[in-house]
Parts: C-alpha cells; structure tokens; sequence
C-alpha cells in the first residue's frame, strides 16, 4: 500500500469521516507491506500482508470490463501526475496499462480480480464498503459488478474531487451535483459539480 494513500480512506463503521492511522511493519520506500490500519474514533483495526488492505466483506469481481485502459484514461481526462484514482471492481484489471499512459498518478484498486498485485504505483483494497474518503479522487470507475448497487455508485461518486469525472459501467442514475457527459447502454461518463 502506497504510504501517502492513508490520507485518503475511511473507517468502514458508520461514523463521520476521520483520518485512519498507520502502523507500519514492513515497507520498501513508500510501499508498505505489512502494517496495522486503525480508527482512532471507534478503535477498529485491521492488520495487513502484502501490501493488500483488507477492511472486510471484499469480494472478487466476476464480470469483464468493456473498458479499455485508453478509454479510462480519456473519460477521466486524468492528464498529468499526482493524486489518486480508483478503479472499482473489474476495471481494476486494466491499472498496469493506466499506469504506463498515465504516469504519476497513484491507483487505488477496490475489490480487484483475484490475484492482482499490491505493486507500485497501485494500492489494493479489499472492503464491502467503499473505504474512500469524500472529494479525495482525481476520478473513479466503477465496474458492472458494482453499478448495480446505488450505495457504491453513490459513495464513488462522492470521493471524486469536484468538478472532476466518474466512469460507471451500468445504467446513468440520477444524482444531484453531477452532470452526465455521455452515455451508452453499457456505461455512463459524468463530472461532479465544482460547487458539491
């Protein structure tokens, strides 16, 4: 897990949003591979191996991506480095290309396929609920294993920093403080509102 990527997730329990804090075991430079992640308002914690996070209730996705690292990279306008973005379910299959297209920016992959790496410049995250802190994203795609359920869409949504993009491969749903881009039978581009 990229080190810096702690600033930016949640606890998984339902409370406001606080920092989590790090305990690292093992890292190479800003890798960590080992540690214990832990809230400091409810006091839950979970320890990790191989740079892999899990928060609980993770599961693998079994759908295919018709996206294409290309096709990420332009629907989320992510030009130039720095920051994070996420790649939610499937799509998270496409985060060794992405990197190659787009250097320097960090990707946090959410309940990738099994077996992908936690390599540089990519964290893996495992949880039942998006673990992303709000407008902390320089974009997200949600995959069809995820778009069906309106809590994920609508927590991906919302940890995108305003005025910025959101890929979702499913149906467009309605949401204030979002405008729709484009879209397709199979997936829809949107851009949260500056002022949300």
């Amino acid at each position: 897990m990229f080190i810096e990527l702690t600033d930016h997730l949640r606890c998984p329990r339902d409370h406001d949003e606080a920092f989590l804090v790090l305990l690292p075991g093992k890292a190479e430079n800003r890798d960590v591979k080992t540690g214990q992640l832990g809230c400091p308002v409810c006091g839950w914690e979970t320890d990790f191996i191989e740079g892999v996070v899990d928060f609980g209730g993770g599961n693998s996705p079994v759908q295919e991506t018709s996206l294409s690292a290309e096709a990420v990279k332009t629907f989320l306008g992510l030009f130039g480095p720095g920051g994070f973005a996420a790649l939610v379910g499937t799509p998270g299959s496409l985060f060794v290309d992405l990197a190659e297209q787009v250097r320097g920016v960090s990707w946090v992959l959410v309940n990738p396929p099994e077996g992908t790496p936690s390599v540089l410049p990519s964290s893996v995250v495992r949880a039942g609920r998006l673990p992303l802190k709000a407008a902390s994203m320089r974009g997200v795609v949600v995959g069809r294993d995820y778009a069906s359920d309106a809590i994920w869409v609508r927590d991906a949504i919302g940890s995108v920093l305003p005025g910025l993009r959101f890929v979702v491969e499913g149906p467009a749903a309605e949401m204030p403080g979002i405008e729709v881009l484009g879209e397709t039978a199979e997936m829809w581009v949107g851009r949260r509102s500056p002022d949300r």
